[in-house]
């Protein structure tokens, strides 16, 4: 099941100012950018995801796609406990592939701790 529309990143220019301007943590198989973005006009709202898989992950587009719905499961998890109004990029490295969606939720939650960006309940 796919995230909600009003989760997503869409636009490239959005990942793009998340890569450029974003803070970041990582582990062996995940990468996590995010950034705040400053927008006075606009009420904060939820946090916005985007995953991203490179073909030198797999070059199976099956194997990539059932990467990122573990790693979307896994966010669905988190959503609750994320400050709002973030824009957040997911990264899988090619170590991902040997993950399950247990390890993908430990350790998404570990980053999003060392980020700041989650509380720890």
């Amino acid at each position: 099941m796919a995230l909600p529309k009003q989760y997503r990143l869409t636009r490239t220019q959005e990942f793009s100012l998340v890569y450029q301007n974003g803070w970041q943590a990582s582990t062996k198989h995940l990468v996590v950018k995010y950034f705040k973005p400053f927008e006075e006009s606009q009420p904060v709202g939820c946090s916005r995801f985007g995953i991203t898989i490179s073909q030198k992950v797999s070059k199976q587009a099956v194997v990539r796609n059932r990467l990122k719905r573990q790693v979307k499961a896994a966010l669905r998890v988190l959503i609750p406990r994320l400050q709002s109004g973030l824009w957040i990029v997911v990264v899988l490295r090619r170590a991902a592939v040997e993950c399950d969606y247990r390890q993908f939720l430990q350790e998404l939650e570990e980053l999003f701790l060392e980020l700041e960006v989650c509380d720890g309940h």
